[in-house]
């Protein structure tokens, strides 16, 4: 497991363990012990904000490269849906979670229960790890080829933050570009942008997304709003990271009464990662497949 302690050069250190920007073999054999637990405080505690998150969610992942053998070595195929809670202490790596689902590759199993099993167990361990407990569970759901003539590729629902022509002059997170105007009526709004665009923080390789903003409160500034999401351009940060910043950032600024923030990323090496953070219960977003997706 990734440690680290609130110090930033400990903290670039501890990502850089990780397998993502090096060079590593592919399994051959199932191998739990690849997936790499990064903890969420590692980011969390830059956002600044003291006391309990005001956040719940779920990381959405889809992994498109999901293979094993059945018990006469035929090899079978699926796409994977993993539900991870946002209250799970620690986050996957990405590039480990590719090499332990390749793990599968080579191993003869059951049948595609067995696999669901499997995952989230393994899933399960890995993201509770060195917390002493495990509250929760993954959510797992395998597709199988069967159901993929039912893909369709789709928009997320909203008002296109894109139609707005606006000068951008920042290219790293500006929060001072938010702002809402407390003297009109509230409104329930969802707003939505495929402009975002951000960078891994170990490989700096650009990561690509359409980003949701669902709100009710004072009416938010759509223009700054939009410059907001853009100065993320040359920003540094996971995916789920990027997402909560995102939300805090809004929740301090335009001081909401909800707000939901979702994003879908652009798949790398098979996998895609959605996070959703939202300030009051509700339902996962549904795994809706964009065109870039």
């Amino acid at each position: 497991m990734v440690t680290t302690t609130d110090h930033p050069q400990a903290a670039t250190a501890a990502l850089h363990a990780t397998p993502l920007g090096r060079e590593t073999a592919y399994p051959e054999r199932y191998d739990p012990t690849l997936l790499c637990p990064v903890p969420r405080a590692l980011a969390r505690a830059a956002l600044g904000w003291t006391g309990p998150l005001p956040f719940t969610g779920a990381d959405l992942w889809t992994a498109f490269e999901v293979s094993w053998l059945n018990p006469r070595g035929k090899p079978l195929v699926a796409i994977a849906h993993l539900t991870v809670p946002a209250e799970t202490p620690n986050l996957i790596e990405s590039k480990s979670l590719k090499l332990y689902l390749n793990s599968f590759n080579q191993e003869r199993l059951r049948d595609a229960d067995e696999l669901r099993a499997r995952l989230r167990a393994d899933l399960t361990e890995a993201l509770w790890r060195g917390s002493g407990q495990t509250p929760g569970s993954v959510g797992v759901r395998l597709q199988l080829p069967t159901e993929w003539a039912c893909e369709a590729a789709a928009g997320l629902p909203g008002l296109s933050l894109d139609r707005l022509d606006v000068e951008c002059t920042h290219d790293h997170p500006a929060p001072q570009l938010l702002r809402a105007d407390a003297t009109q009526p509230p409104v329930d709004e969802t707003l939505s942008s495929d402009l975002f665009k951000s960078n891994c923080p170990v490989t700096g390789q650009p990561d690509w997304a359409s980003v949701q903003i669902r709100y009710s409160g004072p009416p938010i500034d759509q223009e700054g709003l939009l410059r907001y999401l853009v100065s993320f351009r040359q920003h540094q940060g996971f995916h789920e990271h990027c997402v909560e910043r995102i939300f805090i950032d809004i929740w301090q600024r335009c001081r909401p009464v909800r707000l939901s923030v979702y994003a879908r990323f652009t798949r790398r090496g098979g996998l895609d990662i959605n996070p959703s953070r939202t300030s009051h219960p509700q339902p996962a977003p549904g795994a809706v497949r964009l065109a870039r997706q």
